[in-house]
């Protein structure tokens, strides 16, 4: 697991200064203007899109995340139409992006938000702490309830998956 985190964390860095060089390489602009103006950092309070507090941007980070991380096993379970997986997680990210944009700039991923924040700076970092909270929180919560709630046998083996001996 440590090898996917690291590559998610060292991937949304590289991304992010990336989009930082596009964003300071517009005239007139210096990185100050780009850090002043959140380089789409996530946040909460002040840092919000819509001004929304700690409690409902925890709220709102934790749930969205559970519902993506519901779609996933989701429309990839073995009684989804086959092929479908694509469209309904592009489609279902997008949804809940249009819900969570004007409530953090919506994270899902801590690695995606530590990657704008190192940028950022100040206060998008400290701050980050509660984006890389609640998406584990949320997908604690699908993890531990995506078979309860939709009647999957986790038990049986899945067509097509090796099982150990």
């Amino acid at each position: 697991m440590l090898p996917y985190v690291l590559t998610q964390v060292v991937a949304a860095t590289v991304g992010a200064a990336l989009l930082f060089l596009v964003a300071v390489g517009r005239a007139g602009t210096s990185a100050a203007d780009v850090r002043a103006a959140g380089f789409a950092s996530n946040g909460y309070g002040d840092r919000s899109p819509g001004g929304y507090n700690l409690v409902a941007c925890l709220i709102t980070e934790i749930v969205l995340t559970a519902v993506f991380l519901y779609i996933i096993p989701g429309s990839t379970d073995d009684r989804a139409p086959k092929g479908l997986a694509p469209v309904a997680i592009g489609l279902g990210l997008t949804a809940i992006h249009l819900v969570g944009i004007p409530v953090t700039n919506l994270s899902v991923n801590p690695a995606r938000s530590l990657g704008v924040a190192w940028f950022a700076g100040g206060a998008a970092l400290a701050q980050v702490w509660m984006f890389i909270v609640a998406p584990l929180i949320g997908g604690a919560i699908a993890g531990v309830s995506y078979a309860a709630i939709t009647g999957a046998n986790t038990t049986q083996p899945r067509e097509g998956v090796a099982q150990n001996p």
